[in-house]
């Protein structure tokens, strides 16, 4: 009798190995199947619209005209030094853009009109897309990057934010190049 039991037990639990081996590997086989959606990432469409794109880049045009300093690029190659990685990039440029935002762009919403009226609700949109952007690495690199603009831009006054909105059209580019994955489709691209 014990030894039926023993058979039956050893049995039972080669059953059960079998059985969570199974569970784990269709389950390892969806994981494969589902794309990983980040929360670090915008739609390509939002980069498709011709008429925000050109006034985008037509109020960041107006601006640099009344920019007088060149020797200073704030959305640049400086800005990502030490943030290698794409969902960091992202993640990098949400805290900018909400710095440019919040200090920048809606307390000048009166000036470059009509532009400004236009182009600020059209950031504020990807603002609220990235909002659940965040990352779990240490982002001292980020954190650091980031000040050093802000500090760059208070630093240089009425200046600074005039400058802030001529490179609107950089920052565009740089969402678009750091927040939509090569390839992204969307349900417009189909």
């Amino acid at each position: 009798m014990a030894a039926r039991q023993k058979s039956m037990s050893s049995s039972l639990m080669g059953t059960l190995a079998a059985s969570c081996l199974l569970v784990m590997a269709l389950w390892v086989q969806r994981e494969a199947a589902v794309p990983i959606v980040s929360h670090c990432s915008l739609d390509r469409v939002n980069f498709q619209q011709p008429y925000i794109t050109n006034r985008t880049f037509a109020l960041a045009q107006e601006a640099s005209l009344a920019d007088n300093n060149t020797d200073v690029r704030l959305i640049g190659t400086k800005l990502f030094q030490g943030v290698n990685q794409m969902t960091e990039r992202c993640y990098m440029l949400k805290q900018v853009l909400n710095f440019i935002l919040e200090e920048m762009l809606l307390p000048q919403s009166n000036r470059f009109k009509p532009y400004m009226q236009e182009v600020v609700p059209f950031l504020a949109r990807l603002n609220k897309k990235l909002g659940q952007c965040h990352i779990e690495r240490d982002n001292q690199n980020i954190q650091r990057n980031v000040q050093n603009l802000k500090d760059t831009v208070k630093k240089l006054g009425e200046s600074g934010e005039i400058k802030v909105i001529g490179e609107l059209n950089l920052l565009f580019i740089a969402l678009k190049n750091e927040c939509t994955r090569p390839g992204q489709s969307s349900e417009m691209d189909n």
